[in-house]
């Protein structure tokens, strides 16, 4: 049933806008409205939808939500709209997920729709699922706690004289034995990020380009983001942000290690980050837009003497956002974002993240994923929300 009131949903968008239908193909819609990420195309009409499954149709069948007279085994594009769009189609607009589509099969599909126009849906799906029901939360829950297998994994065994490498791959190791998919998605084209970043000492502050956050600097510049080979040595600053994915759904969590002793200066940095993080965590209230939360939390890091370090970085400008929609791609909207104008509601998800890299000093993050509920707003992630000092070498 949840699958076909999805449906309904887009079904209302398609009449609003006037469409004559929508096709879909990437595999997390797919999944969200059907309940298979089985390769296939969803044709949903005002009024009639069909999946049509490419390869695979015996997984699709156990898997998918719809009744089975709504499945069918179909890889011909150029027949599937024969079917659903018969005729020229003049005047007629059909919509697809333009912000992922290669030019190549775009123009494939344009030439199947005869006259018809393709525009584009993604935003008004993406506007859908930033609203999760209950079961998407409980999917949510238990990808939180795969991410804190993982960091369980990662104060049992940090010490001195350990690479990055290392000490992501036994994160990794506790997150899969835990139950993560060892995927993540990012609905972007070409996207370059391993695992998750992982980052110690200098390379706290050494940022690639590739996303707007700490990432570490990869093993090489074929992926330069990520764990590097450096070994990390007595007092360094160590950051673990490897998100994980259970049943479709991502949780994403940042936190702080010390080899070692954790020098004041550190604790007191980290601290007043964490204050800022549970100002905005407390003050998120439905109804507010993501630029009103984006202005509280840049106002109440310059009250506590962050000032430019609040977001910045070394080698661009000064990140725009605070927090992200999280579900089943690891960053989606809405954007806690400077400007932003989407209003927050109860059943959002959010991953709030924030870091502080202070010129010539030093950098610390913390990331927490979180609930709005009517009641407030809950915070899902479950490791402990510290510094934590690691055993120094023996």
């Amino acid at each position: 049933m949840k699958h076909s009131a999805r449906i309904g949903q887009l079904q209302q968008v398609l009449q609003y806008r006037g469409l004559a239908g929508a096709i879909l193909f990437y595999s997390r819609d797919i999944f969200y409205y059907t309940g298979t990420a089985q390769p296939a195309y969803l044709v949903v009409l005002p009024h009639e939808h069909r999946l049509f499954v490419r390869r695979g149709f015996e997984f699709a069948r156990r898997e998918c939500g719809l009744e089975a007279e709504r499945m069918e085994a179909e890889s011909s594009i150029h027949r599937i709209c024969q079917e659903m769009f018969p005729g020229p189609g003049a005047g007629e607009k059909v919509g697809t997920e333009l912000d992922l589509f290669p030019v190549a099969q775009s123009r494939i599909l344009s030439s199947a729709l005869g006259e018809r126009e393709l525009v584009d849906v993604s935003s008004d799906i993406l506007e859908q699922r930033m609203i999760k029901d209950p079961e998407e939360i409980e999917s949510i829950r238990k990808a939180c706690a795969v991410v804190h297998a993982g960091h369980l994994a990662a104060v049992a065994c940090l010490k001195a004289g350990m690479s990055e490498l290392e000490l992501a791959a036994h994160v990794e190791n506790a997150q899969r034995l835990a139950g993560h998919e060892g995927i993540f998605f990012m609905r972007q084209p070409d996207f370059v990020m391993s695992r998750g970043p992982v980052a110690s000492g200098p390379n706290l502050r050494r940022t690639s380009g590739t996303i707007y956050t700490i990432t570490g600097v990869g093993l090489g510049s074929a992926v330069p983001a990520g764990p590097s080979q450096r070994r990390m040595e007595q007092g360094d600053l160590v950051m673990v942000d490897i998100p994980a994915c259970v049943d479709g759904y991502h949780a994403d969590q940042s936190r702080m290690y010390a080899v070692g002793r954790i020098a004041q200066e550190a604790l007191d940095l980290f601290h007043r980050l964490r204050e800022v993080s549970d100002f905005l965590i407390e003050a998120i209230s439905p109804g507010m837009t993501t630029g009103e939360a984006f202005a509280l939390t840049e106002a109440r890091a310059s009250e506590l003497g962050l000032g430019q370090a609040f977001m910045g970085f070394e080698s661009q400008a000064n990140a725009h956002f605070v927090g992200h929609g999280i579900g089943l791609e690891v960053n989606e909207p809405p954007l806690i974002s400077r400007d932003g104008d989407v209003r927050l509601r109860p059943g959002m998800v959010l991953a709030v993240e924030m870091h502080v890299m202070v010129p010539g000093g030093l950098t610390v993050k913390l990331e927490d994923t979180v609930h709005l509920t009517h009641e407030g707003v809950q915070i899902l992630t479950l490791s402990p929300r510290e510094l934590i000092s690691v055993r120094p070498l023996q």
